[in-house]
């Protein structure tokens, strides 16, 4: 299924959000990165923002500094907005959620070209000392599909695809008469 979506996101919008389904996102996505989760959560630096109900991305973008405007009302101008690997900052993901309300997030996606067509300006930035590692509010349009890998229900595509790899693994090497040995 496709579902579109703008933040606050409640509870039950996410909760039916399954493995496989695709999301488009509307309004507002915030920017995060390993530096940013690091000051809030090992180092007790506070946000400013509000990210009760709203999507994360992992992203350091490329920014550029402007003139500030009504098109660029914090005086930066985004060049790049993408997705980063996510695995590193795996450890964030639970107090994210339960610290700050954090409802979706999103990680490597690798489509930085396409990505930063969906993002309309840089609407406010936070902790502006770690750029390009600040905590960026994103206005966004039509930001997708991007499709859910992980759900609440336990599902995992990243499980799927590692199991059904092994099992292709093992059966490869059962033919060639190789002992599989997982040393």
């Amino acid at each position: 299924m496709h579902y579109e979506l703008t933040p606050p996101f409640s509870e039950a919008d996410v909760r039916k959000l399954r493995v496989n389904d695709t999301v488009t996102l509307q309004s507002t996505l915030y920017g995060i990165r390993d530096a940013t989760q690091i000051h809030m959560f090992d180092r007790g630096r506070r946000t400013r923002f509000d990210l009760r109900g709203h999507a994360v991305i992992h992203t350091a973008p490329n920014v550029a500094r402007v003139d500030k405007s009504a098109s660029n009302p914090v005086g930066y101008s985004p060049v790049c907005v993408g997705t980063t690997t996510s695995d590193r900052m795996e450890r964030f993901t639970r107090p994210l959620m339960a610290q700050y309300g954090v409802r979706i997030i999103i990680g490597n996606g690798g489509t930085a070209a396409l990505e930063t067509t969906w993002v309309t300006r840089i609407e406010d930035v936070d902790l502006d000392d770690l750029n390009p590692e600040s905590l960026w509010k994103f206005s966004i349009r039509d930001f997708g599909p991007l499709l859910v890998a992980m759900d609440s229900h336990g599902a995992s595509l990243y499980r799927t695809v590692a199991d059904d790899a092994r099992a292709r693994r093992a059966k490869v090497l059962a033919e060639l008469g190789v002992r599989d040995d997982p040393r």
